[in-house]
């Protein structure tokens, strides 16, 4: 028999139910210190002003019994001598299987959508990665519908991969098209930092009816609390963690991961944490291995995490994108070059990588992807000689197998944001393109062969 009781029985039984009161002493820009509130760190309290509504705050650090709280909103009308009141527990999202189609807040609030799901249990925000040994290896492809990315950088279920690019790239619109195509069985977006336009944008434009049914959004734009928005990364993951825990394969889309270390900084620095970094202090650098670890494969299910990183000034060196690339298994590089030139999406094949590829395709399409990356990489030395007119044809087969095949592999890789291209038909046109590369190459190695012998004879 079924125990109906059993998960609100073990959350009353873990819940602390004290009252914890504090006062407010001082309040500088988002930062406000109470007296007397004795909580830990990442505590969620309410700020009592006399003359307003009570305003949400969370704990970012402690002395003592004295506490640095950040507003979850503008501390207008937030004087010293307003009582804290926070009434200590776990934290944690409300989740169930109805909630497919939900519209969720920062701190995990319905706000859009379905708002009406059946809450079956509730997962906690923040928590430990699984641990090392209890990670399965990843074996099985997860399709994402893009043709550039299925054949070149392969995904496996349960992967976790960057998408890298600067501002106006195209990172929002591959993601929807990930989102809209993917054959993932559950979408988790996260939107972070986002403006609000875009956020309608990307709910009927990007993701459009049909791929909302199987997904879930949480939304902070760039107007909201640095709070809100770091927190808003950890609901999802968690959201992401539950329908894993329930057998499913989980595509976790998070756009961005920037902004979020950007929020971070936000918040360390008004604890009073020294910037190290380009002004970014060690809180940062510490929360994305605990943010990005999270997802992966365990023996229930798996969450796929895709992360897209805003380059500040197209630089991969500087320090979130270094930290974050350090982390994942792989990075998709966006080429402003490429977008420039109108070829979408903009996937810059030679800088990009994903480290589970070999594990998870067969032997012809590994052979294949590596004989177009070759040519690509020749057409990249010889470029520059092939638009001044100093290539002379017939010098080097490698050469002229990178000029006739460069147009035909362009063509392969540029796809629209209505082109689904299944993992298949991907996998079919790269291996033909990777065989007549060969053929190319046997054809013009013949004709070599008998311009040197036939002046001999």
């Amino acid at each position: 028999m079924v125990d109906l009781f059993r998960e609100p029985r073990r959350l009353i039984d873990r819940a602390v139910l004290s009252r914890t009161t504090g006062r407010v002493s001082g309040v500088s820009g988002l930062s406000v210190v109470a007296e007397g509130l004795v909580l830990p760190v990442g505590s969620v309290c309410s700020i009592e002003p006399a003359h307003s509504k009570p305003i949400p705050a969370q704990v970012v650090a402690v002395a003592g019994d004295r506490a640095t709280l950040m507003t979850l909103r503008e501390p207008m009308g937030i004087a010293a001598g307003d009582p804290v009141v926070s009434k200590v527990g776990m934290q944690h999202v409300s989740v169930g299987r109805q909630m497919l189609g939900c519209v969720l807040d920062g701190l995990g609030r319905p706000i859009g959508g379905r708002t009406d799901f059946v809450v079956e249990s509730h997962y906690p925000v923040f928590t430990e990665a699984p641990p090392a040994l209890d990670r399965q290896r990843i074996n099985t492809v997860l399709p994402t519908g893009i043709r550039s990315i299925d054949a070149l950088h392969t995904v496996g279920g349960g992967q976790r991969l960057g998408i890298f690019a600067g501002t106006g790239v195209g990172k929002s619109v591959l993601m929807g098209m990930i989102a809209k195509y993917s054959a993932a069985d559950v979408i988790v977006v996260a939107l972070i930092g986002e403006r609000g336009r875009e956020v309608g944008d990307f709910l009927h434009r990007d993701l459009g009816e049909e791929a909302m049914k199987r997904s879930v959004l949480v939304v902070s734009t760039s107007d909201q609390s640095p709070v809100l928005r770091v927190r808003a990364a950890f609901v999802a993951t968690a959201v992401a963690e539950y329908f894993r825990d329930l057998g499913r394969d989980v595509l976790l889309l998070m756009d961005s991961t920037t902004r979020m270390a950007m929020a971070q900084r936000q918040i360390g620095v008004s604890a009073g944490e020294p910037p190290t970094a380009k002004g970014y202090p060690p809180s940062v650098f510490s929360l994305l291995p605990k943010l990005l670890e999270r997802s992966g494969r365990t023996s229930k299910g798996s969450v796929t995490g895709m992360y897209t990183v805003l380059v500040e000034g197209d630089d991969i060196t500087e320090p979130v994108s270094d930290a974050v690339r350090g982390i994942l298994d792989g990075h998709i590089w966006l080429s402003r070059d490429l977008a420039n030139r109108g070829h979408y999406p903009a996937v810059a094949v030679l800088e990009s990588i994903s480290r589970v590829m070999t594990d998870v395709v067969d032997d012809e399409h590994r052979a294949a992807a590596a004989a177009v990356r070759r040519v690509l990489a020749v057409w990249a030395d010889i470029e520059d000689m092939v638009n001044i007119g100093a290539y002379v044809s017939g010098t080097n087969i490698d050469f002229d197998v990178a000029v006739q095949m460069k147009p035909k592999i362009d063509a392969f890789l540029q796809q629209t944001t209505t082109d689904h291209a299944t993992f298949a038909e991907s996998r079919d046109r790269l291996v033909q393109l990777g065989a007549e590369v060969e053929s190319v190459r046997g054809q013009l190695t013949k004709e070599t062969t008998r311009r040197v012998v036939e002046p001999a004879t």
